[in-house]
């Protein structure tokens, strides 16, 4: 950042794009400095397709976030999600020429750069490769082979996929409003760092962040990413159907959905009835409440059945792949009403909604610790820790020896520093990926 030390995440939602500013307090917290939001336009389910219109929201909610603080934004991470992201496994493995040498860095990377040179469909671009678990020489469940003796050397790997243009195009929005690109990494991520503890992670959970155009979902197991898959479906769509079904306006839809909706029609009696005003001299409509949750209802089912299809294609029903921190809900639309009762009866697992609150300084403005902002205090916590990682460097300081494997945003691998020399010239293969992308960028002007 330019001026003084702090980091900015930007999101950039179907609804709402928000820039968040803050920085890392001496308890270790996340103290907001100032927050800009603004209505998106120019985005649909996550995807950019109107440049101009997205520019705009992005320059309106940056200069919201630097008037109430006071501060210059020069560097920005951005989430990135979208119906085009999907992922896959992949196992590779590489022989190495001496196996009377210990296995180091060098040879995870040459590993992990492999993995990004799989040919895939015309259009479409590996954004993360995450390390499952790795074998050497046969033996398996081999969380960290550096240090160990082998000849051949295999993992398993989480693939993320997104297409080129989807991603370039977010850049492109980036750079002509007047920001620098800092890092680009996948908002389910980002979000599951801001609302998901250690031991969850650890345990099992699956991770449902609601948006408004997209519903996100990231699964962890031991500690370790399993699963990510971005369903083409949000609040946007409840709204539609409320719009739809009773004849209204869009804006009288979403307050419907926000002050009266509920997930569960059993909850309202039939005379309860609502009324809403009509368009210019015609008469006022009555809807009743029943009605109304009959809709909703309908919208969600079909969104919490098509994420827990995603929760068994991982492997949740075997005993092994047990999610036991169960599901955690998150997103703007995770606040309609009785929506984790209706979740708990439909996968049966344990339900919480997360609030981005665990990470944030204790006099953080309460309007942050909500759900709606998971993601871009994910994203806030992604800059400042690319911030610190940044001035070891300088300093001398240990720094870690698995962190620079992986994405941006996934932070419980970076947790245990250990000192070593060779990390001050490496780079990620994630940051080199990023590097190409501010190249292409700076190029097509």
């Amino acid at each position: 950042m330019e001026v003084g030390n702090y980091s900015v995440g930007l999101d950039i939602g179907t609804t709402k794009i928000v820039a968040i500013i803050g920085r890392e307090n001496e308890y270790g917290k996340i103290e907001v400095l100032g927050i800009g939001k603004s209505k998106s336009l120019g985005v649909h389910r996550g995807v950019v397709n109107n440049i101009t219109q997205t520019i705009q929201s992005i320059q309106q909610a940056v200069e919201g976030a630097e008037a109430s603080s006071g501060l210059k934004i020069g560097s920005v991470v951005v989430g990135i999600a979208g119906q085009h992201i999907r992922s896959l496994h992949h196992s590779d493995y590489i022989t190495r020429a001496d196996s009377e040498e210990v296995i180091g860095e060098e040879d995870l990377d040459k590993l992990c750069n492999q993995v990004y040179k799989l040919v895939m469909l015309p259009g479409e671009e590996i954004i993360h490769v995450l390390p499952q678990e790795y074998k050497v020489d046969g033996q398996a469940e081999i969380k960290e082979p550096i240090g160990m003796y082998g000849g051949r050397l295999e993992a398993n790997f989480h693939v993320v996929v997104g297409q080129v243009s989807s991603i370039k195009n977010v850049g492109r929005c980036i750079k002509s409003a007047g920001l620098n690109l800092g890092n680009i990494t996948l908002e389910p991520l980002a979000s599951s760092d801001a609302v998901l503890s250690k031991e969850e992670k650890e345990a099992g959970v699956a991770l449902i962040d609601i948006g408004g155009g997209t519903t996100d979902l990231a699964i962890f197991k031991d500690g370790i990413i399993r699963h990510t898959a971005v369903i083409p479906f949000g609040g946007g769509v409840i709204t539609e159907d409320i719009k739809e079904g009773c004849s209204i306006i869009e804006k009288q839809a979403e307050l419907l959905k926000i002050k009266f909706g509920s997930a569960w029609p059993g909850e309202n009696k039939d005379n309860e009835i609502v009324s809403i005003p009509g368009l210019r001299g015609r008469e006022p409509k009555e809807i009743t409440l029943k009605n109304l949750s009959k809709i909703i209802h309908a919208r969600v089912v079909e969104i919490i059945e098509q994420v827990y299809t995603e929760i068994k294609n991982y492997g949740h029903e075997e005993q092994k792949k047990k999610l036991i921190a169960g599901i955690v809900l998150t997103g703007g639309g995770s606040q309609l009403k009785h929506l984790k009762q209706l979740v708990e009866y439909i996968t049966g697992m344990d339900t919480r909604i997360g609030y981005p609150n665990e990470h944030l300084a204790g006099d953080s403005d309460a309007d942050i610790a909500s759900p709606m902002y998971a993601t871009a205090v994910g994203l806030l916590m992604n800059a400042v820790s690319n911030e610190a990682k940044k001035k070891p460097v300088e300093k001398k300081a240990p720094q870690t020896d698995e962190g620079e494997l992986v994405m941006a945003g996934h932070e419980e691998q970076v947790s245990k520093p250990q000192a070593t020399k060779k990390k001050k010239e490496k780079k990620s293969v994630f940051e080199v990926w990023s590097e190409k992308l501010k190249d292409f960028l700076d190029n097509a002007e």
